[in-house]
């Protein structure tokens, strides 16, 4: 019998899956555990596997955004009715979407498809994103792996693809493989079309939904808009950045806000930093040292370890501390589990490794969900302060500049110090402002005798 395979939710803020590239045709034996396409979810690019054995009859969306559960393909016995599948499941509107191959499901009202497994992170090709499954044949019989994107400029440019080579993976041509074909000097470049082509003019319209089409990047000319010498860029939001968006708007318009800031003397943690890289095989960072004074002195604040849960408070437990990482597309927050049971060394060797994978969208669901508290850190940036907006679920995010040298007095003299400013945020429905004030002089305490930190 057939199997719909439908959007599963793979992260708990997901509403939308968009789908960059189908690995496996329509056609094609599949297997359980075989992943079939990749997924760009709100906070990553994931597998989606199958969970079936049979073969991919039909390919619902090619690329674009698909609601949670709604239909994206069926799988089943070579030569049955994928249509009969998607009315049996309550679908509707598939037919058309199999013929174009780029239309959008109506959601259907099925159930989602378990998660239990572990999906895993892809690489993150960044020009390389658009859906691997469009194919050129030849007469030969050749197949080419073309992205849409690069099959329409070669056909407006009069570019033979059987001559340009692809940069893309398994040597898929893609958009810049083009760019660099037209650009190519004349005694290099393919031989342009039997007739002359006339340019034209970029359509103002869209393109209709169910178009197999990339969208590049457009410039809009400034006639467009009346003229006044407007020129722009404009890019489609990605799922990350409109969870950003939806999520922090959420939480800065819902969670009242309140910010307090101290400054904090760092020349002993300076001085304690640089004897122990001298010595220590791991090199020790002063964020490192920061998220270690929080961690310790965050079991004595129970409050801002705390989270809103609508008609209850939850009080936290353990200790885990979510690393704010700028990423292109927008904020990965890893998290350091029981921080305050770990060592500088591991909290170092922890934070590079999740950093890392964060860059490059190989995070696993389970390493960024489970944070108590926050970090945001732009003092390597030359920041000297700034407030952070509060990461849900946690009811406190600290924000940490960078440090500064300035005079300082010590013992009754004016001498040279450095400054490090930090600014708790913290939501209001948990946190009062003494316990704030308390838990920020316990870690300006902490980091200003260093010593605490090895007790």
């Amino acid at each position: 019998m057939a199997e719909v395979i439908r959007m599963p939710r793979m992260s708990d803020t997901m509403e939308e899956g968009n789908i960059v590239a189908w690995l496996v045709e329509e056609g094609e034996a599949v297997e359980p555990g075989q992943t079939l396409a990749e997924v760009e979810t709100d906070k990553a690019t994931m597998e989606l596997d199958s969970f079936f054995e049979g073969t991919l009859l039909h390919i619902a969306v090619k690329e674009g955004a698909v609601p949670i559960d709604g239909v994206i393909a069926v799988i089943g016995e070579e030569g049955e009715d994928w249509k009969a599948a998607i009315e049996g499941a309550g679908g509707n509107g598939s037919a058309d979407a199999g013929t174009s191959g780029g239309g959008q499901e109506e959601k259907s009202g099925g159930e989602t498809s378990d998660q239990s497994g572990q999906p895993t992170v892809p690489e993150d090709a960044a020009p390389a994103t658009p859906a691997r499954t469009t194919t050129e044949e030849t007469g030969d019989d050749d197949r080419l792996k073309v992205s849409p994107l690069a099959r329409a400029m070669a056909k407006e440019a009069g570019i033979d693809l059987k001559s340009v080579s692809g940069s893309g993976e398994n040597g898929r041509i893609v958009k810049r493989d083009i760019e660099e074909a037209k650009t190519a000097p004349a005694s290099t470049a393919p031989a342009p079309a039997a007739q002359p082509k006339t340019p034209q003019p970029v359509p103002a319209q869209q393109p209709s939904p169910n178009v197999d089409v990339e969208k590049p990047q457009q410039k809009v000319p400034a006639f467009a808009f009346g003229g006044g010498g407007a020129n722009f860029e404009e890019s489609p939001v990605s799922q990350m950045r409109k969870v950003i968006a939806r999520r922090l708007g959420e939480s800065k318009f819902t969670a009242p806000h309140f910010y307090v800031t101290v400054e904090i003397e760092m020349s002993k943690v300076w001085e304690m930093r640089k004897r122990i890289n001298e010595v220590a095989p791991v090199k020790i960072s002063f964020n490192d040292l920061v998220v270690k004074a929080c961690a310790v002195n965050l079991p004595k604040h129970p409050a801002i370890n705390s989270s809103w849960q609508g008609d209850h408070i939850r009080v936290n437990k353990d200790v885990n501390i979510g690393v704010a990482v700028a990423i292109p597309d927008g904020l990965l927050v890893p998290v350091i589990r029981y921080a305050n049971m770990k060592s500088l060394s591991q909290i170092n060797t922890e934070v590079k490794e999740l950093a890392g994978r964060a860059k490059n969208k190989k995070l696993s669901q389970d390493e960024m969900t489970g944070n108590t508290f926050t970090i945001s850190n732009l003092g390597m940036f030359g920041i000297e302060e700034f407030t952070a907006i509060i990461n849900p679920p946690d009811a406190c995010i600290l924000a940490v500049g960078g440090i500064n040298d300035k005079p300082v007095i010590r013992d009754g003299e004016v001498v040279p110090g450095k400054i490090m400013k930090v600014t708790l945020s913290s939501d209001h429905r948990v946190v009062d402002g003494a316990s704030a004030a308390q838990f920020l002089n316990d870690v300006k305490a902490t980091l200003e005798d260093p010593i605490r930190l090895m007790v």
